[in-house]
């Protein structure tokens, strides 16, 4: 798999910047061309669709349903066809090579629902997409299926850099967004309003993450497990997350337990569900990058036009952020 570079987020100031304005500059600067650049991509790509058929380009088995292909091709029922046609094809191949005996029974098993779910992968969205579906798509329906859409190189390419620009302004710690924040609302209230952000991240990215199930088990990541032994190891990892917020580790400890209580309750009593992959990036957020920021030596007020940017990037940031950015199932 090509690499995705290191995202951009991944920038961590070793020593303290002399003023605010220089972290607000250095916060700003890298997610706003990125976010222009992005704009004239998506632009582009969805004021110049190419017609329905050319899905077929890329998938010459979706043309026996025509354009309409996205109402048949993406259900279990069709994976099991392609699957057992591709088994019968590779099986009579082999006859022909000599490689088994012509009258030779070959078992077959196909993908389970879970198997097949796991293997089928789709875009989210974000209102930004939305918006340019509606109003520039010359033809809504020549907008492609979520599940076809990293086959549209210029919608591609434009879905991942607003998923990295949001990715990037997430106003926490010391990723792009928490400079900006930083500069907006100095060190003070940045220190409570970033951790405080943090929680309500990782507490939306665990949402549907830890259930218990019909049978009792814990659900943990979709498999079930022994209550005694899911929920220690979903709470250790909170504690892993939220550790270095805290001098004390109880108090990590205290946090990790609450934060789990919540989701399992807003889960149970009210099926919410988050994006656990979203967890992910909150690991590395709360182990390596911190959620505090390391105060400037000067901190100067902004100007009038620096603080109408900073709004503008917590605009941007909204309409960049995708609440589950890759689907399967």
């Amino acid at each position: 798999m090509p690499s995705l570079g290191t995202l951009g987020a991944f920038i961590r100031i070793k020593s303290p910047l002399k003023t605010k304005q220089q972290i607000f500059d250095i916060g700003l600067a890298g997610p706003l061309a990125g976010f222009i650049i992005a704009l004239g991509v998506i632009w582009y790509g969805f004021s110049h669709l190419p017609p329905r058929e050319y899905i077929f380009q890329i998938h010459p088995e979706y043309a026996v349903y025509g354009v309409e292909y996205d109402q048949h091709v993406y259900s279990y029922q069709y994976a099991r066809l392609q699957d057992s046609l591709q088994f019968v094809k590779y099986v009579k191949a082999l006859k022909e090579q000599g490689k088994i005996k012509p009258d030779a029974l070959v078992k077959y098993q196909p993908a389970t629902p879970e198997q097949y779910a796991a293997g089928n992968l789709q875009l989210g969205t974000n209102l930004l997409f939305q918006f340019f579906s509606r109003y520039v798509a010359e033809d809504p329906k020549l907008v492609p299926n979520p599940h076809e859409m990293m086959h549209y190189p210029l919608l591609f390419a434009g879905y991942m850099a607003l998923f990295f620009t949001a990715l990037n302004l997430l106003p926490i710690g010391q990723l792009d967004g928490g400079h900006i924040l930083y500069g907006l609302i100095g060190h003070r209230w940045h220190s409570i309003i970033s951790p405080i952000l943090f929680v309500a991240y990782v507490f939306y990215a665990g949402l549907g993450v830890a259930m218990v199930n019909v049978k009792g088990e814990f659900v943990l990541m979709g498999e079930g497990v022994s209550i005694y032994i899911g929920i220690p190891i979903y709470i250790a990892f909170l504690y892993l997350v939220f550790s270095r917020m805290f001098e004390k580790p109880i108090n990590a400890l205290l946090l990790s337990v609450a934060v789990f209580a919540g989701q399992y309750i807003v889960t149970s009593f009210w099926g919410l569900e988050g994006y656990s992959g979203w967890l992910v990036f909150a690991f590395v957020l709360g182990r390596f990058l911190g959620v505090y920021h390391p105060p400037a030596m000067y901190e100067e007020p902004l100007s009038t036009g620096r603080k109408v940017l900073g709004w503008l990037s917590l605009v941007i940031f909204i309409l960049c952020f995708t609440p589950e950015p890759f689907v399967f199932g």
